[in-house]
């Protein structure tokens, strides 16, 4: 997964990578709002789930420590980075002010 990732995260198009685990009740309620938000943003998005306990190495580098967290990455920049479950209009609001 690590140079698919970098690969990902270095492209220029906004990508918001989405740190979560199976057993995460937060964040089975965050899958449907990020597919409205994917739904809503098109291909001005690429939203990509990272499981935190098959890829703990990514884990550890970008030192998560809670799930859900959410990153958006565009040219392999960190742009923004929060915990817990957001909101569809908080994150449409935020990836357009990254276009």
């Amino acid at each position: 997964m690590k140079g698919n990732f970098t690969a990902l995260i270095n492209s220029d198009q906004l990508t918001l990578i989405d740190f979560s685990a199976e057993w995460c009740g937060p964040c089975k309620m965050l899958a449907p709002i990020l597919k409205q938000v994917k739904d809503e943003m098109g291909e001005d998005l690429k939203i990509v789930k990272i499981d935190v306990d098959k890829n703990q190495n990514l884990a550890n580098t970008y030192q998560v420590r809670g799930v859900p967290t959410l990153i958006f990455f565009k040219n392999g920049k960190q742009l923004w980075r929060k915990s817990g479950v957001l909101q569809k209009g908080e994150l449409v609001q935020l990836a357009k002010s990254f276009l």
